[in-house]
């Protein structure tokens, strides 16, 4: 069964975005996996197609509305035992186990917020799971969205032609990536490390996985504490 996502958007037109070309674009045209989009607007019931309303309380800034959004939700997805994700700052970060989980699915809901954020009544309703990218905060959910699917189309079976190579990559494992290297030999006066040209395969994947300690070490160091 072909991995089936759905995204909920103020803004349609953003999508497939980069997805459609390269590795993702032609799992799309294989059929390994399929996107549709979803206008929140569409369920809007005044003539003004309105979604979002003043926060309840005061405040700066607009909400979506839970009415709506839900009716947006049970469209896409009712009776579907999918995900529903909802892009949001406050979420849960994103992690490759994560991504993995939902890879291993069916499919996926995606939900998009805009303005101040989103009624809590609709995500408790609905059973959102709020996901985050980073810590910071972005115009809407979509770029978020167009990030989740990417990391998880990429690892779908046969996206990548070598499913093996989703298995050395930064994350996998609980480390960052070791280096690479390719020819020329020299370049600007640095030479790739000899032991990589040396054809012991034992010492280069030992050599490798040094490399991966060492740099998770300087640089996410919070990683090898949750190992």
């Amino acid at each position: 069964m072909a991995f089936r996502a759905s995204v909920l958007t103020l803004y349609p037109e953003m999508f497939p975005g980069h997805l459609g070309f390269s590795l993702a674009g032609k799992a799309m045209e294989r059929g390994q996996w399929s996107l549709d989009t979803v206008q929140i607007r569409d369920f809007a019931t005044d003539r003004h197609r309105t979604v979002d309303d003043t926060p309840a309380g005061g405040g700066a800034g607009m909400v979506l509305k839970p009415d709506i959004l839900a009716r947006a939700i049970d469209s896409a997805s009712e009776n579907d035992t999918r995900p529903r994700l909802l892009m949001s700052p406050r979420g849960r970060p994103l992690t490759q186990q994560r991504v993995r989980e939902l890879a291993a699915g069916d499919g996926v809901t995606i939900v998009c917020g805009r303005f101040e954020g989103v009624d809590q009544r609709v995500i408790e309703a609905r059973g959102l799971e709020e996901v985050s990218i980073g810590d910071y905060v972005l115009s809407g959910g979509e770029p978020a969205a167009l990030i989740v699917l990417d990391a998880i189309v990429r690892i779908l079976p046969g996206v990548m032609g070598n499913d093996l190579s989703g298995l050395h990559e930064s994350f996998e494992g609980g480390l960052l990536e070791h280096p690479h290297y390719t020819r020329p030999q020299e370049w600007e006066g640095r030479e790739i490390p000899a032991i990589l040209t040396s054809g012991n395969h034992g010492a280069i994947e030992k050599w490798r996985h040094q490399e991966a300690v060492r740099l998770t070490r300087e640089r996410r160091p919070d990683l090898l504490e949750k190992g």
